[in-house]
């Protein structure tokens, strides 16, 4: 299977992927290289001549032809588009002229659009002799005449319906259409909102210039997913095949970012230097107070992420949730500060375990809070929430909870 080959072909380091593909250059068909992750499949095209490319790009449909010289060199991507037909270079370059991760960068140019006018047996003697349809497809769009799509057929339904019938009798008016435009996460959210297979492209002024399938869709969904979840561990693109370079450099300046947050926290600590040393349980049990802030915050974060990711966050509820999720974190922050609060007292002092009990109310409400704002309003300011809020969520939670611990030790007294 294509996608086996694929996988092997993933398990070795470039020379050696290199010299696996020249020996087995009969199973390298356009099905396997569709199948390749992006790095491994950019690293190859790179490496053959721009006419063995353009080659492999004509098999496939064109939203995967698009895939596979998108991220390539300008001077790699012009070569390639040379060797290709008028037709398919026409059709890659019109996909290629939309932004990068939107429904016309991914929609398949390969549909079939008839005109309203046609009857049932119209469209049927169409479909037997159309050389040019599809090998395979969902539904049929019905178009007006300036190429408006006004509906769809399902061939069941041709098939069951008589010949005589107008296809306007027969076709379903009400459809989902997808901008250009729009991000490709957005694609998926409707995909999966109104269960569709298959949904037609329409450009600014309207007309059907492509569709997208759930075949599509599905990878894009997984993709996002996992997007969002390397964003906010700050590891980048995440991949085990990306470049040593691009790795560090998507990495390193969120560790930076980190480092200056850690610093803040250490001023705070810095502050109670003097406590501190009079007490050293203070330094045992700061940690706690900390750690469990931290992932009170993040819990938070990663429900508000996916709620504007799928568009169930919005600024119309934005208040009822946050008020849901400060009732969450109260009682969170209860039960955590009753169970810290009985260990510290029997451990030190019921004074002690009275501190860290209000210290860790106080943290866990605050990291809740944290968890909706920040990436509502990185969302709010057209950045994506789940690229930076980790950062200043953790910054938050660990300033505030060592704030809030040492400051109630020195005004409780514990300190002398």
């Amino acid at each position: 299977h294509p996608a086996d080959i694929a996988d092997l072909l993933e398990l070795f380091e470039r020379d050696e992927r290199h010299q696996l593909a020249a020996a087995i250059t009969d199973l390298m068909t356009s099905d396997v290289v569709a199948e390749l992750n992006d790095f491994v499949r950019d690293d190859m095209m790179e490496s053959l001549p721009a006419a063995r490319v353009a080659s492999i790009a004509e098999q496939l449909d064109t939203d995967d032809a698009v895939q596979l010289i998108e991220d390539l060199d300008r001077d790699n991507q012009r070569a390639i588009l040379a060797e290709l037909d008028a037709e398919d270079r026409h059709a890659i370059e019109s996909a290629l002229a939309y932004p990068d991760e939107t429904a016309g960068r991914l929609m398949n140019l390969d549909f079939v659009a008839v005109p309203e006018h046609l009857t049932v047996g119209d469209l049927i003697d169409f479909l037997r002799e159309d050389r040019a349809l599809p090998n395979d497809f969902f539904e049929i769009f019905v178009v007006d005449e300036r190429h408006h799509p006004v509906g769809t057929c399902q061939l069941s339904w041709i098939l069951r319906t008589p010949r005589t019938i107008p296809l306007v009798d027969v076709m379903k008016r009400d459809q989902t259409l997808i901008p250009a435009t729009l991000d490709q996460e957005e694609v998926g959210n409707m995909f999966q909102k109104y269960a569709l297979i298959s949904a037609a492209v329409v450009d600014e002024s309207g007309r059907l210039v492509g569709q997208m399938t759930v075949d599509d869709v599905v990878h894009i969904i997984a993709e996002e997913a996992g997007e969002d979840a390397l964003l906010m561990s700050g590891a980048g693109e995440g991949d085990i095949n990306e470049p040593i370079r691009d790795a560090y450099y998507s990495r390193v300046r969120w560790l930076v970012a980190n480092l200056g947050t850690a610093l803040i926290a250490s001023l705070i600590i810095a502050a109670f230097g003097a406590a501190i040393e009079q007490l050293v349980a203070l330094a045992v049990l700061m940690p706690i107070v900390a750690s469990i802030g931290g992932n009170a915050g993040t819990q938070t974060m990663a429900v508000t992420v996916r709620a504007i990711a799928m568009n169930q966050l919005t600024r119309s509820n934005t208040g009822r949730i946050l008020l849901r999720e400060m009732r969450v974190a109260m009682l969170n922050g209860a039960t955590i500060a009753l169970l810290i609060g009985l260990a510290t007292g029997l451990i030190f002092t019921p004074l002690l375990g009275l501190v860290i009990a209000a210290a860790m109310v106080i943290n866990v409400i605050i990291a809740g809070l944290a968890g909706v704002l920040v990436p509502v309003i990185f969302d709010r300011l057209d950045t994506d929430p789940a690229v930076a809020s980790s950062v200043f969520v953790t910054m938050i939670t660990d300033s505030m909870g060592f704030f809030a611990f040492l400051g109630l030790a020195v005004a409780s007294g514990v300190v002398g």
